[in-house]
C-alpha cells in the first residue's frame, strides 16, 4: 500500500514522502495513529495544500521536545525496591516505574518513550536509560536503584 507520511517515522521516511509499506502496518498502526494517509490523488492534493502548515507543526513539536530534552538530559532518578542481601531485586524496575517517577518530577513522559537496552533492571545499581522524546531527540538519564531489606 502506498501512503503519504504526515510525520517523521523511524526507518521509513520524513514528512511528505510517499512510501510503500505492508497493508497491515498502514491500516493497523500508521493511519490510526495519524502518522500517515493513503496516497490517493485527492490526498496528495490536500497534503500539498497543507504542507506548510504541517511542516510548521512538526518544527514546533521538535523544538518543544528539544527544550524538554535539554532539561531532562543527565537527570538522575532514585528508586527504592525490595531486595535480598546479595543485591538482587524481588521483581524488577521497568519502563513504567521510570516513567512514573519522571512524571512525579514534573517531566511530561510516557512509558513507551523509555528505552531500556538491557531489559528491566534486576539488581541494585546505577543504570543508564534512554528517553526518546522525538525521533530526533534521544537523551540519557541515570536510574539509581536502592535496595530495601524486608
Amino acid at each position: 500500500m502506498q501512503i503519504i507520511l504526515l510525520d517523521k517515522v523511524v526507518n521509513l521516511g520524513n514528512l511528505g514522502e510517499i512510501v510503500k509499506v505492508k497493508d497491515g502496518y498502514a491500516r493497523n498502526f500508521l493511519i490510526p495513529s495519524g502518522r500517515a494517509r493513503r496516497a490517493t490523488e485527492a490526498a496528495k492534493a490536500e497534503f500539498e495544500a497543507r504542507r506548510a502548515e504541517l511542516e510548521k507543526i512538526a518544527a514546533a513539536k521538535l523544538a518543544e521536545c528539544q527544550a524538554l530534552g535539554e532539561k531532562l538530559g543527565g537527570t538522575t532518578i532514585k528508586l527504592t525496591q525490595k531486595a535480598g542481601v546479595d543485591g538482587r531485586l524481588f521483581g524488577s524496575v521497568t519502563n513504567h516505574d521510570i516513567a512514573e517517577e519522571l512524571v512525579k518530577a514534573g517531566y511530561k513522559v510516557v512509558k513507551s518513550q523509555i528505552r531500556m537496552p538491557n531489559g528491566p533492571i534486576k539488581i541494585v545499581s546505577d543504570s543508564t536509560v534512554s528517553v526518546a522524546l522525538h525521533t530526533d531527540v534521544v537523551v540519557g538519564i541515570t536510574v539509581s536503584v536502592y535496595g530495601e531489606t524486608a
